[in-house]
């Protein structure tokens, strides 16, 4: 049994780093491919980011309970599969696109089949005990580290031979990965563990209820929401504002996000394994937010590009709160409503791709317009800061409520 759940660990961290090097591809030269679609500046072709995000996450907000629900009804594997191969459509859409219209419709498409993550963590929590839980969770952060290793660089060297051509190489890695899903991965849901499908439990708002069956969860799912809405602020912005700011080319973009992903895997593939067992999920919830708090105030001002690359490593380290969190909850749940417990907590993440890019970019864009009564690029790191700080509080008070909840 426990060499299977080690070969399922390497499998799904082989799909997630494809999967994530497709995705990390084409963010060098998204915001180019926006100003050449709209003719406009790099504050507007922001505002125009946000609103394709918020048309991926509206999808994914309504779509992500219901592969929640039949991941639990008829296992991971296939729902995992749909989401690559729409995936790699979206990139094809992304490929050719003849107007900004087209961008929207591919991104559209992507939400509504994009379910890669929920599902692959759902498929750690079937494979996991209350031992490896946080570590097997921070394989996750450990294969996005990875893919945004290999996707950005690629995407930036890519990006010097036309804004499009990282977007095909994209739409070919997904392919292969779904190909490499269809053929190797392994189911990892039990049908002993299975349940059927709800129309009740599998949309956002039912999805939602679940987590209020215990107030200590539904807290920490507050928290969580805080951090994913944060972290927009790096997220939605890190390349329209090393433009702006420092004048970064498509390849000096590229080797920053490849820093990130040196950065984030080190922490969750490595330095997690010993932080974890040591500090215990509750003081890793508060020291990563913390560290993520002290990364984004030092974005928030940084005057020199070096100063970026030397601020990540506070910013990154913030990972270890993450997984941590994931674990508290997961080992709240029944093994039967892992799915729908990942549903859910996508539903809640999409929220904040909703609402976190058109806030992120909106401060951004008013901030750097020439009408701006100030103008700072960092404000959006600025608040993400704050909310950093507000979801350490939050996650204080539902940790210490006087419902009973397994912490670590």
């Amino acid at each position: 049994m426990a060499k299977h759940r080690k070969a399922a660990i390497g499998f799904i961290f082989i799909t997630l780093v494809i999967d994530v090097t497709g995705f990390g591809i084409i963010i060098p030269v998204m915001p180019k491919l926006i100003e050449e679609l709209t003719g406009q500046n790099i504050s507007v072709a922001s505002e125009y980011s946000g609103w394709l995000t918020f048309t991926f996450a509206i999808m994914q907000f309504f779509f992500a309970p219901i592969l929640g629900g039949l991941s639990d009804k008829y296992g991971r594997r296939p729902i995992l599969l749909i989401a690559l191969l729409g995936f790699a459509l979206d990139y094809v859409f992304l490929s050719f696109a003849p107007t900004i219209f087209w961008l929207f419709v591919g991104r559209a498409f992507a939400g509504i089949t994009g379910a890669s993550f929920t599902t692959a963590t759902a498929y750690i929590a079937d494979i996991s005990t209350n031992e490896n839980r946080a570590k097997n969770f921070g394989m996750v952060g450990a294969a996005f580290g990875l893919g945004f290793i290999i996707g950005p660089m690629i995407g930036g060297l890519m990006g010097t031979f036309g804004p499009r051509v990282p977007f095909m190489v994209a739409a070919a890695l997904t392919f292969i990965n779904f190909l490499y899903g269809y053929f190797i991965l392994p189911e990892s849901l039990d049908k002993s563990n299975r349940r059927s499908f709800d129309w009740g439990r599998a949309n956002p708002v039912g999805s939602l209820r679940a987590l209020k069956n215990h107030p200590a969860l539904g807290g920490l799912a507050i928290s969580l929401l805080l951090i994913y809405l944060a972290a927009h602020a790096v997220q939605s912005n890190w390349s329209f504002f090393v433009i702006e700011k420092f004048g970064w080319s498509e390849w000096m973009i590229g080797i920053s996000l490849g820093v990130v992903g040196i950065l984030i895997a080190g922490v969750q593939g490595g330095l997690i394994r010993y932080t974890s067992p040591k500090l215990g999920n509750e003081k890793s919830i508060y020291i990563g937010l913390l560290f993520y708090a002290t990364g984004l105030l030092l974005f928030a001002f940084a005057s020199q590009s070096w100063m970026m690359f030397v601020f990540l490593i506070p910013y990154c380290l913030g990972g270890i709160a993450g997984p941590a969190l994931q674990s508290v909850m997961s080992a709240n749940v029944d093994a039967n409503a892992q799915g729908e417990l990942q549903g859910a907590l996508t539903s809640l993440i999409s929220i904040t791709s909703i609402i976190g890019p058109l806030i992120m970019t909106g401060l951004f864009a008013y901030f750097t317009k020439k009408s701006a009564p100030v103008h700072f690029s960092g404000a959006p790191f600025l608040l993400g800061a704050i909310l950093m700080f507000a979801s350490a509080f939050i996650a204080y008070k539902a940790l210490h409520t006087k419902s009973k909840i397994t912490i670590e």
